[in-house]
């Protein structure tokens, strides 16, 4: 299984798959009828799907923390950063869609396919803990939205969500329309009952729009760039990019080069509309936070559960705080779908080994569950909340092992031929890696230093 003799044998990758290689996410792999000669809409129809389970990784309940403790804080100011990172992942989404379709690889095969053996393993242990890192999250978010709604006790709560491991297999049976179709419901839920919230928040429209334009302070003040950096890592997800690369395969489009060309326009499309729905869910989060505790004097708030509490109260709304917890139960299921299917692509992908989806699903929820269990037990519901931005950070600190492969990848016309993006492109791409690269070194300084 050397890595680089298919590289040097065959110069793309749709040539390099030898005998007994499968294609990503073999059992549904162009599995969705992609209707021919058909209307525009009828064919974006066809193609919407994989950008919404995509943009759950960007609202999962890790994306909760960090943007409460920034809107009660720091008010509207990091509303530049959320809608900067948004734009960083409509882009890496939209390359990641590309890989996939133009190279008939996902990330990871393509990784498996360009690399030695140790760079792998590397990546695949990076991309590993981020997997685990936002389990973490999803854990820990599952556990107080069942806490707030049923009284069911943190501890418990978490042990409960190793349940969820076979929800995957059930909505996978049905087909994977239907698990869209489940997600996208989902998101719907959680869409509405933040729209609910902002309205009854009414923020003052004149600061909200303030708080999309950039402001020196974010890089100077190292609490505000903790969180920003906090907001970026749970905003980009590195495992996203592994997942979208081989969703976007699930469509029967045709695979030549003007069906591919037809299919990167539709997904693409697909995942920026979805991705807008991110941007406005977590905007949203950080607006209820500043208008209804950072104005009136909570600017402590920097945890699900006393969000919880004041909601109501602060907003006047006595359905205010049920409907953030049904937001936070919902965002937390779906997180777990999308988690399991990126395990499985990564862990096929690197290694080629393939495991039963409810070992998969139970062997990294258990790994992400034992935490939350010790952590609450010696530090109580606090200690939680530490956890879950600090799982975040690990996210943002796992982002470059994802991001380079895929932008040297997609700009190198050897692998991909016409497909290769443009300069342009390239360079705004190069770009976007090299911010993050930087940001996570000054995280890394900060941390060290205390």
């Amino acid at each position: 299984m050397a890595d680089t003799a298919s590289e040097t044998s065959h110069p793309h990758w749709p040539l390099t798959r030898t005998e007994g290689d499968r294609p990503s996410l073999p059992e549904v792999n162009a599995s969705v009828r992609v209707p021919a000669g058909a209307s525009w809409f009828r064919r974006l129809l066809a193609f919407v799907g994989p950008g919404y389970l995509v943009s759950v990784g960007y609202m999962d309940p890790g994306n909760w923390a960090t943007d409460l403790a920034g809107g009660s804080q720091f008010g509207y100011t990091l509303l530049t950063v959320i809608m900067l990172s948004n734009l960083m992942a409509i882009l890496l989404q939209a390359l990641s869609a590309r890989l996939g379709i133009a190279g008939g690889r996902d990330l990871a095969q393509a990784c498996r396919d360009r690399y030695p053996r140790p760079v792998n393993l590397l990546l695949w242990i990076a991309c590993e803990a981020a997997i685990i890192a936002c389990d973490l999250a999803e854990v820990i978010g599952t556990a107080i939205a069942l806490k707030l709604l049923f009284g069911i006790p943190l501890i418990a709560g978490a042990l409960i969500t190793a349940l969820d491991a076979f929800l995957l297999l059930l909505l996978m049976q049905r087909g994977f329309r239907f698990l869209e179709a489940f997600v996208i419901a989902l998101l719907t839920v959680i869409a509405v009952c933040f729209a609910i919230q902002i309205v009854a928040a009414a923020p003052p429209v004149a600061a909200v729009l303030g708080g999309f334009i950039p402001t020196s302070e974010i890089v100077t003040n190292p609490d505000m760039l903790y969180v920003a950096i906090g907001i970026l890592g749970a905003t980009v997800m590195p495992h996203n990019l592994y997942l979208h690369s081989s969703i976007v395969q699930t469509r029967a489009y045709e695979r030549t080069d003007e069906g591919k060309r037809d299919a990167i326009k539709w997904a693409t499309t697909d995942s920026t509309i979805a991705l807008m729905l991110a941007l406005f869910v977590n905007a949203a989060i950080l607006i209820v936070a500043a208008a209804a505790f950072h104005t009136s004097g909570h600017s402590d708030v920097a945890e699900i559960e006393q969000a919880y509490e004041l909601l109501s109260p602060v907003l006047g709304l006595g359905i205010a705080s049920t409907l953030f917890a049904v937001a936070l139960l919902a965002s937390g299921m779906n997180s777990t779908v999308t988690a399991t299917l990126a395990g499985q692509i990564v862990m096929e992908g690197f290694l080629r080994l393939r495991l039963p989806q409810w070992m998969r699903r139970l062997i990294t929820r258990g790994i992400a569950i034992i935490p939350v269990v010790v952590v609450t037990a010696l530090y109580g519901e606090s200690g939680t909340a530490e956890l879950l931005i600090f799982s975040q950070v690990i996210l943002s600190m796992q982002l470059p092992f994802a991001v380079i492969p895929l932008v040297q990848f997609v700009s190198d016309k050897r692998v991909m031929g016409s497909f290769a993006i443009s300069r342009g492109v390239a360079i705004l791409a190069w770009l976007v890696a090299s911010i993050i690269v930087v940001l996570n070194v000054k995280l890394l300084i900060d941390t060290i230093a205390g």
